[in-house]
Formats: C-alpha cells, sequence, structure tokens
C-alpha cells in the first residue's frame, strides 16, 4: 500500500464517521422521480359484486408483481390477501365493499415510507369495514390489541375470512417493516456511496494540486527537493491550514532542507555556495510560493 492509498483510506475512514449523518437524504434509484399512478376511484353504487370486481386487486396490477423486489412483493400480496379477506366479510355480511385505493404502482419501481399514504388509508378504511361487517365476533377483541393479541383472536375465530383478514393485516405490518428496513438500508449505502466519491474527488484535488506545486517549484530550478517540499506542507496543511501557510510563505525550508550543494557557483565557479546562499535562496523560494495562484 503506497502512502497516498493508505492517506487516502485513512482520510475516507475518519470522514465518513464524522459526516454521515450529515448526508444527503437521497436513494439510488434515478428513475423513482414520478409521482405514483392514482388508480381510479371505485364507483360505490354498484351491486357488491360490481365492487368486488372494481375494487380487488386486477389481473393488471398483478401482473406487474414480477417487477417488485422480494420484501415489496411479500407486502404486496399480504396486501391483497387483507382487502380480499376484507372484501369477503363484507360480501358475505351484506355490508358495502369499501373503494380501496392503494395501487402496486404507488412501490414501483422501490418501496419509499413517503408513498405509503393509500396504503395507511386502506388499512383503516378496511378495518372500519370488517367492525361494521363482523361487529359480534370483532367486540371480543381488545382494545388496541397487539400483533399477537390479533393472531391468538384469529386463531379461535370459526369465521374463515375474518381469520385470514386478521392474519393478512399483521402481515402487512411486518412485511411494511421490512420494507422500510431494506429502504433505509439502500439509503445509507447511497450516502455511503456519495461520500466516498465525494472524499475521492477531494483526495483527487489534492494530489492534482501537489502536482502543479511541484512542477511549478522544479520549472524555477529551486535546489531542493520539491516533491518532499509539498507532501509535507499539505500533511501540515490538514492539521492547521494558516500555520502551515504561513510556514512554508516565510520558511519553506521547515518542510525540505535547502539543497546548497546545488546552488550554482558564481564567477565561472570560483566561488563555491554558502549556507548564506541558502537563507535567500529560501526566502525567494517563500516569496515565489506565496505568488502561485493554484
Amino acid at each position: 500500500m503506497t502512502e497516498d492509498t493508505a492517506d487516502f483510506d485513512k482520510l475516507l475512514d475518519d470522514f465518513i464517521a464524522s459526516q454521515l449523518q450529515d448526508a444527503e437524504d437521497m436513494l439510488a434509484e434515478n428513475n423513482d422521480k414520478q409521482p405514483a399512478a392514482k388508480t381510479k376511484e371505485a364507483d360505490n353504487s354498484g351491486t357488491n359484486d360490481d365492487v368486488l370486481e372494481n375494487n380487488i386487486i386486477a389481473q393488471s396490477q398483478l401482473d406487474q408483481e414480477p417487477l417488485l423486489a422480494a420484501e415489496e412483493k411479500l407486502l404486496f400480496r399480504a396486501y391483497c390477501n387483507f382487502v380480499n379477506a376484507t372484501a369477503s366479510c363484507c360480501i358475505n355480511s351484506n355490508y358495502p365493499v369499501p373503494a380501496f385505493s392503494f395501487n402496486i404502482t404507488d412501490i414501483l419501481p422501490r418501496f419509499r415510507p413517503s408513498r405509503t399514504q393509500r396504503l395507511s388509508e386502506d388499512i383503516v378504511l378496511a378495518w372500519e369495514s370488517l367492525l361494521l361487517a363482523q361487529p359480534t365476533r370483532l367486540s371480543s377483541l381488545p382494545a388496541n390489541p397487539s400483533d399477537e393479541q390479533i393472531l391468538a383472536f384469529a386463531e379461535k375465530t370459526t369465521d374463515n375470512n375474518l381469520q385470514n383478514a386478521l392474519i393478512s393485516y399483521v402481515e402487512v405490518l411486518i412485511e411494511t417493516d421490512s420494507c422500510e428496513i431494506a429502504y433505509n438500508l439502500r439509503k445509507a449505502k447511497y450516502k455511503k456511496h456519495l461520500i466516498e466519491k465525494k472524499i475521492f474527488e477531494e483526495h483527487q484535488n489534492r494530489i492534482d494540486r501537489m502536482r502543479k506545486y511541484i512542477e511549478a517549484i522544479r520549472q524555477q530550478d529551486f535546489p531542493i527537493n520539491a516533491e518532499m517540499l509539498v507532501k509535507n506542507f499539505f500533511k501540515a496543511l490538514r492539521k492547521d491550514p494558516e500555520g502551515a501557510k504561513k510556514v512554508i510563505e516565510s520558511n519553506p525550508a521547515t518542510f525540505a532542507p535547502i539543497q546548497v550543494d546545488k546552488i550554482p557557483s558564481r564567477f565561472f565557479g570560483l566561488i563555491k555556495a554558502k549556507p548564506e546562499d541558502g537563507f535567500k535562496i529560501n526566502k525567494k523560494l517563500g516569496k515565489f510560493i506565496k505568488d502561485l495562484n493554484i
């Protein structure tokens, strides 16, 4: 592993640890930008058979089921079972079948919590209908029952449609939670991707700036190891930007020594360079770096 790679990995780890909570709340689904298609509201003025045909999941929706991810498919199936069983309860009790509005397109191409409003409305509507269609049986169900209490009650009821409705209702809740967990995992993964991309771009910009500094110093033939100078400067820059900038502009030799033996001799080689000449070069180099516009 090179020094630059190790540098980048550490920078990435530190940045992710401190900045993940502030990352954008976005998902990696570029196509998921269109509003959910609206289903046609059912007409409650017809017979129960007409309403059932209009509201219970149409084949056109079921044909789109393969487009769903695994957890979303389970949610949609649980929803279908729930509304179908609820509708059957209503029909058997001569109670009007409610006009359900949740549509498979509400969770295509991927589930998002912000797009479950109609699912929530259908759950409330179904429960209202069940309570009116099966008042006697449901009267013994505890108020505000837990999932376990609902399942225990379902096991004891002798009405198959009501039993299926109650079990499917709990399944809808479970699968909704699963979809939300999957959504949050996708979101976290995408946040991490955005952060890594940003860090990589910043790292590349840093390398590019270092290269430009090194090339500019080398072009002026300063007697100094330009690569050492710039690398040490950029390391200090990350810890103390203002301090590092002041040092390199006033005393760049702090980051790499002036190579006095490489200072050209004067008067046809008769006068060799002295340490004092190194001080002058150091000052000249500092001014040059200060005037650089990189």
